[in-house]
């Protein structure tokens, strides 16, 4: 318990889809999945902010950066 069990490498198009896929993972979850919503918490603090998120164009991502 608490020690590192994985590292992951995302793209760009990657992180934003795991962001937007934990998020909505944490705004469905309800009070009773309260520890559940709290690791959710605990990976979602690890990510970057909405703002850096946000700013990932995923169709430009997906199409190679053209």
């Amino acid at each position: 318990p608490g020690e590192i069990a994985y590292h992951l490498e995302l793209t760009a198009a990657q992180l934003k889809i795991v962001h937007t896929a934990l998020k909505s993972l944490f705004d469905d979850l309800g009070h009773e999945e309260n520890d559940v919503k709290k690791v959710v918490a605990s990976v979602l603090d690890k990510l970057p902010g909405e703002h850096e998120i946000r700013a990932i164009d995923l169709a430009r991502e997906l199409r190679g950066g053209k």
